[in-house]
């Protein structure tokens, strides 16, 4: 099994940026988290970080045929990127949503994405294990299958 992280704007900046927000964690910690939580469980996983739109839409797209399913924390982009969820609904690769931090507990603004309705699932506010909990779900889906 392979799977996707894909990580948007900022995200490059976790451990610097507004660290009682979003804790001291830097992104390599978190993706070498990931990875070493994914191995347990056999999982493949990649990782790709953009701060641009483009190249997160283009990680979409190139995921069809390669993974078998995208966790996604697409960042600010989750509030208002139409062009992001049509890329989202236009391929067959299952997306989970995640949010380090609770969007529903921050700024209005935050408490609204236009992702969610072509995700398979959201998780929000559970830090890190929130990655983690993604993956746990797509093992668990695949080990259903052959029930």
């Amino acid at each position: 099994m392979k799977i996707l992280i894909i990580n948007g704007p900022n995200l490059n900046l976790l451990g610097s940026r507004e660290p009682s927000i979003y804790g001291t964690m830097e992104l390599h910690d978190l993706v070498n988290s990931i990875k070493k939580y994914g191995d347990r469980l056999g999982i493949q996983v990649q990782h790709i970080q953009s701060n641009s739109e483009g190249c997160l839409i283009d990680a979409i797209h190139n995921s069809v045929g390669l993974y078998d399913g995208i966790v996604l924390n697409a960042g600010a982009y989750s509030h208002y990127s139409y062009a992001l969820r049509d890329a989202i609904a236009g391929i067959n690769v299952p997306v989970i949503e995640v949010h380090i931090t609770n969007i529903y507990n921050r700024e209005d603004f935050r408490n609204v994405s236009v992702i969610s309705p072509v995700c398979i699932g959201q998780i929000s506010g559970l830090g890190i294990d929130g990655y983690k909990l993604a993956l746990q779900y797509f093992f668990d889906r695949k080990a259903n299958e052959h029930c």
